[in-house]
């Protein structure tokens, strides 16, 4: 099923009388292709979780149009809108076994779409199967690990056929293992079924490793939205470069004169742009040792992560107090000081107010 969201816009009341509205959701327009799994990525307060409401009617859109393929779904009720929703925290109903949460969206059809307790139970199972929970059915919550309970979620939003399944935030309560894992069958069961898939999350790593396409949402207004591997190599503004990528992108005060890019006293790369001040935003693993290299830092210290190296250095020009570089594991590093050639590829100048400007 293809979701349109059309100028959507949702706006709450101040809590002061004389406040101004807030708006968490402004003017978001987005086309969402039939079976694609989508990753809504942003942090706390970006209106990420206000777009899942909204898409499953549990809100009401202030502004703009919600489509379900031609539908126009946007003053639909919530039970009417054929959706599935897995919450932050699971939701299970603790009195009931396994396979009584997974049936019980079920039981609720009336007329011709009323089920047999038989064809029920059926369906229960099949996607039990699918979520690989089948020999768990007769277990309460209680006595479910974490990421189990999480698949008891979602089995029972899979159980009744939804058009569309939105996912809040469904692993930030897990381990960082079971996360891994978890996320993983997310993919596999989204795969599987077709279904059409928005999955809302603030970790980065979660949205790229399984999204089809991620938008990245700040204060409500769409920042990018594109393939994961693209919005990263290729970042919109400051905002999505520093919010996109483990360890984060360091950011260093520039400067452009005389057709030469500057952090620093030091010229690192030719440039067309006119003579101006700017941030200049290098991934960690755009930095490769050289005793010549264009940028000099002051090494701190020296982390050891098997297969890689992490430098952890400073320079006065860096927005942060230390900046880290990823390099080889198989280089050798015996100096206070470390000099740098930058990879043109991992490295990005944008204007002071955060837009990206091309060399």
């Amino acid at each position: 099923m293809k979701v349109t969201l059309k100028s959507l816009t949702k706006k709450f009341p101040s809590r002061n009388k004389k406040g101004d509205e807030v708006i968490a959701v402004n003017n978001v327009t987005l086309d969402i292709e039939d079976g694609m799994l989508i990753g809504l990525l942003g942090p706390s307060g970006c209106g990420k979780s206000t777009v899942l409401n909204l898409l499953s009617g549990l809100l009401k859109a202030t502004d703009g149009q919600i489509f379900f393929g031609d539908d126009d779904v946007t003053g639909l009720p919530p039970e009417n809108r054929g959706v599935g929703l897995v919450f932050q925290n699971y939701a299970l109903y603790p009195h009931l076994t396994v396979r009584q949460n997974i049936t019980f969206p079920l039981e609720n059809r009336r007329g011709k779409d009323k089920l047999t307790r038989a064809e029920m139970n059926e369906m229960a199972l099949e996607t039990a199967k699918l979520v690989q929970i089948d020999t768990l059915m007769d277990r309460k919550p209680s006595e479910l690990s974490g990421g189990q309970q999480q698949r008891v979620a979602i089995a029972r939003a899979l159980v009744k056929k939804p058009k569309i399944l939105l996912l809040d935030e469904p692993l930030s309560n897990l381990d960082a293992r079971l996360r891994l894992q978890t996320r993983e069958e997310i993919r596999r069961i989204q795969r599987s079924t077709g279904i059409t898939t928005v999955f809302v999350t603030h970790d980065q790593e979660e949205a790229m490793s399984i999204s089809d396409l991620i938008v990245v949402m700040r204060e409500g207004v769409v920042q990018q939205v594109g393939k994961p591997q693209e919005v990263y190599d290729s970042p919109a503004n400051l905002f999505v470069a520093k919010f996109l990528g483990t360890p984060p992108i360091n950011v260093f005060n520039g400067e452009v004169r005389d057709g030469k890019l500057y952090i620093g006293d030091e010229a690192i790369l030719d440039t067309s742009l006119d003579n101006c001040e700017v941030d200049v935003a290098i991934r960690p693993e755009g930095f490769e040792l050289s005793d010549n290299g264009v940028l000099t830092c002051e090494l701190s210290r020296v982390e050891v992560m098997g297969r890689d190296v992490s430098i952890v250095a400073t320079h006065s020009s860096a927005h942060t107090p230390t900046l880290r570089a990823i390099i080889d594991s198989d280089n050798v590093i015996s100096t206070d000081r470390v000099r740098f050639d930058i990879k043109p590829s991992k490295l990005f100048v944008f204007d002071k107010s955060g837009n990206k400007l091309t060399l």
